[in-house]
């Protein structure tokens, strides 16, 4: 795709999944690709596969952030794409969950996501060019019982997502929001047997974020639901 819009992809929250998919289609259509994360470890087969950059991060904290911009800058180029797919977890009923775990899963769902963006953001406006994609869940549009940690971080990630995209779309940047709306395929958690397709396929999720990129500026999409066929909604 050799007049693909876009150069170097950073992906945030990386790992298996639909970041690794992402990765792979992003090398394979010409972009040069950096994968944080935490752990790092488990990054090196999939950095060895697609030839991409490997950074350790804790997205929570701004310092982290702000290192992982100029590391990737100094070690690839400066990413035209940075998508944000970090989140944290934690269940349990509002009387007795841990206060301190929902404070770090909300920082990492939605306040590392601000931070990310936010250094995206001084890098492309100037630029006048650039996409800023986040990944968000079912979460993020209502809130289940015993999830308030994550619904919280994922209400507040799609409100990010909304208030950037009318800010930076004016100036030329791309922002949206793809609702992971159910259960993603792994070797972990296959199809069943008897229902097939029932899962989301992580490469047919890292496809739709292709073809968004691909959009041309006077027909963005800004939110993006994506959900298997038997998924009720």
């Amino acid at each position: 795709m050799a007049d693909f819009p876009y150069r170097c992809a950073l992906i945030l929250g990386a790992g298996p999944g639909i970041s690794a998919s992402l990765a792979r289609r992003l090398t394979k259509i010409g972009l040069q690709v950096g994968l944080a994360a935490r752990d790092v470890e488990k990054l090196k087969p999939l950095a060895r596969e697609t030839a991409a950059a490997v950074f350790a991060v804790d997205a929570s904290q701004p310092e982290d952030v702000a290192k992982l911009f100029l590391d990737m800058e100094h070690q690839v180029a400066e990413p035209d794409v940075v998508i944000y797919n970090a989140s944290s977890r934690v269940a349990g009923p509002l009387s007795n969950v841990d206060p301190v775990a929902v404070e770090k899963a909300i920082a990492i769902t939605a306040f590392g996501a601000f931070l990310a963006a936010q250094q995206a953001a001084k890098r492309m406006e100037p630029k006048g060019h650039g996409a800023i994609f986040f990944t968000g869940a079912s979460a993020g549009m209502k809130g289940f019982a015993q999830s308030a940690a994550f619904a919280m971080g994922k209400f507040g990630l799609r409100g990010l997502a909304q208030s950037a995209a009318r800010e930076l779309g004016p100036k030329g940047i791309h922002v949206a929001h793809f609702n992971i709306d159910g259960s993603v395929r792994s070797s972990r958690r296959p199809d069943p047997s008897d229902h097939p397709d029932s899962t989301l396929d992580p490469d047919a999720i890292a496809q739709a974020y292709i073809d968004v990129l691909a959009q041309p500026r006077n027909a963005w999409s800004h939110e993006i639901d994506l959900r298997p066929w038997t998924e009720r909604f």
